[in-house]
């Protein structure tokens, strides 16, 4: 049983104490009740409380300005800590970390070890999602030509090289194996990437395309895939939480079961992390579907803006998530508050506003 509400916030805000004192960050782990965070030789409680850091402003993803603008990270990363935030989750491309099929990208990786530091200092927790494949540029011809079993090999070599780079970094909160993965549907099925392009960045990918099945489930190619990664990981490190960040499709049809979060696929993942926009109207609908996700693992919600509905109603959709998770990540997309409220744009104006009301949220966390 998960454990009341002001607890939660209590012993998080703790946490934060101690690191603003400068203490050393302690590693995050799943509690013995194998339902909630806690901080390792502890008995407090972590609640995530934190923000996608996935583009900035100008819709650069962030291996596009980290060597040229180091200190806009910085900056961007005091931000972030003074909304109050905890965790940080940062998009890794495939194409920017694995300079061939089984040759990591150095230059990258020691740059991931420098952001990693900055999280350190900073009192922030990284979530680490991997395999990204957002801009069509930066895709490598040979690893879209490849196989399946080659496909997955190269998706196994990016991890490894991740997890050797960030094992004995306590600032890593996780590594998230893909956002938003799909088996086979959704579009051409000769296309790895799925559907149109949001904001010209394309966020879900298939692990299998309709011609890789050869008989197998759905259900069975999940579980291939996240045993082939997650053991590629725990080759490396052994202790980092992971996890897969998905589409809850239970919000969009009611009787849809979890595929990566049903036993055979979940037994590989540490917690479950979804990614929810509720609509107008329809909260509890969403708290519904949230619901079908409380596996008896600590529960995320790893995506979560009022973009299809009121910020009222983003705030009562918070309030009602709290009994059933473990925390919640909102956006941060490069401009403070005050940026967004001089932008003279209406959707500057709104980030303005939900930013103020995420900095209050996590205010409130203060006994």
């Amino acid at each position: 049983m998960r454990l009341h509400l002001i607890a939660l916030m209590l012993t998080c805000h703790l946490g934060l104490i101690a690191i603003a004192h400068g203490q050393t960050l302690r590693r995050v782990q799943i509690a013995e009740n194998g339902q909630d965070f806690v901080l390792a030789g502890t008995d407090q409680d972590f609640f995530v409380w934190g923000v996608n850091y996935d583009h900035d402003g100008d819709s650069r993803l962030i291996e596009d300005y980290w060597d040229a603008e180091w200190s806009t990270v910085e900056e961007d990363f005091a931000e972030i800590k003074s909304l109050g935030a905890n965790v940080v989750r940062v998009h890794l491309q495939l194409g920017k970390f694995m300079s061939t099929a089984d040759q990591p990208n150095e230059a990258n990786l020691l740059k991931l070890v420098q952001l990693v530091k900055l999280a350190e200092r900073s009192g922030l927790y990284l979530n680490l999602t991997g395999l990204g494949c957002y801009h069509k540029a930066d895709i490598p011809a040979w690893y879209d030509e490849l196989p399946l079993e080659q496909r997955w090999q190269v998706q196994a070599n990016f991890w490894k090289a991740i997890a050797h780079a960030c094992r004995d970094q306590l600032a890593v909160f996780c590594y998230d194996l893909m956002n938003e993965p799909v088996v086979s549907g959704g579009g051409p099925s000769d296309e790895w990437l799925v559907g149109d392009s949001l904001g010209g960045k394309y966020f879900v990918q298939r692990i299998a395309r309709a011609g890789d099945l050869k008989g197998r489930s759905n259900q069975e190619i999940a579980a291939a895939w996240g045993q082939k990664l997650t053991e590629a990981i725990r080759s490396e490190d052994s202790q980092t939480l992971i996890t897969v960040g998905v589409i809850p499709w239970a919000h969009v049809w009611p009787n849809a079961k979890p595929l990566f979060y049903s036993e055979p696929v979940s037994k590989h993942l540490d917690f479950a992390s979804v990614h929810f926009y509720p609509v107008a109207g329809e909260v509890d609908k969403a708290i519904t579907a949230l619901k079908v996700y409380d596996i008896g693992k600590p529960l995320v919600i790893e995506e979560f803006f009022p973009l299809k509905c009121s910020l009222e109603e983003a705030k009562d959709f918070i309030d009602k998530a709290r009994p059933v998770s473990d925390g919640l990540t909102s956006f941060y997309w490069g401009k403070t508050i005050e940026e967004n409220q001089s932008s003279g744009e209406i959707s500057g104006a709104i980030v303005a506003k939900w930013l103020k009301i995420y900095r209050e949220l996590a205010s409130g966390q203060t006994p």
